[in-house]
């Protein structure tokens, strides 16, 4: 899970989670009651998942980024298609300006202008396009690996999990809290 903390520096939002984890903590001091803090930290049971590695390691992840890429190349071959035309277009200018008269030499550059603009509207759109099915398709992967891993977290009694990874919020973490592995591992026993 990301934390997002506004726009921030990268060491202002280390320190903004480490200020909220601290008021946190001291949140359930209070609410512990008598509690100490050893009893606390020693009850907080961490995990970390890496979700770049779920993706890229479970069936149901290559799925979605198969789905992603074949999405991505078709309308990268649309792009391909209208930009042929357009220096065809170019081309058969470029071979008959001498030729043609001066209105219809600007006719057809002109005609090329419109063109080329309606090219890169086109290429904005596809790119949306793109952009919007990777959020869907990524959000929807998303979704299945907080069911996965919130079930493995039960499973082995974990207060809390944290997302590993560029975007995640952790620096550092000992490997015995990677539960990636097991998510991996219950994605399949899913899916059969």
């Amino acid at each position: 899970m990301k934390l997002n903390v506004g726009n921030r520096s990268g060491r202002g939002k280390q320190m903004n989670v480490l200020v909220s984890w601290a008021a946190a903590m001291a949140g359930l001091l209070l609410v512990g009651g008598c509690a100490t803090a050893s009893s606390i930290t020693a009850s907080a049971r961490l995990g970390v998942v890496d979700s770049q590695k779920v993706l890229n390691e479970t069936d149901a992840g290559k799925k979605a980024t198969g789905s992603l890429n074949s999405f991505m190349k078709n309308r990268q071959s649309l792009i391909e298609l209208e930009e042929k035309e357009l220096k065809r277009m170019e081309d058969d200018l470029i071979k008959q300006a001498s030729v043609l008269s001066a209105n219809a030499k600007k006719d057809r550059e002109e005609q090329l202008r419109r063109r080329a603009m309606e090219f890169q509207q086109k290429v904005g759109e596809l790119n949306r396009e793109v952009q919007e099915k990777q959020k869907e398709v990524l959000e929807a992967f998303r979704e299945k690996v907080e069911k996965v891993v919130a079930k493995v977290a039960q499973q082995m009694g974990l207060l809390v999990v944290i997302e590993k990874g560029r975007a995640g919020s952790t620096v550092y973490n000992d490997s015995s809290l990677d539960l990636s592995a097991r998510v991996i591992e219950e994605f399949g026993k899913e899916a059969q």
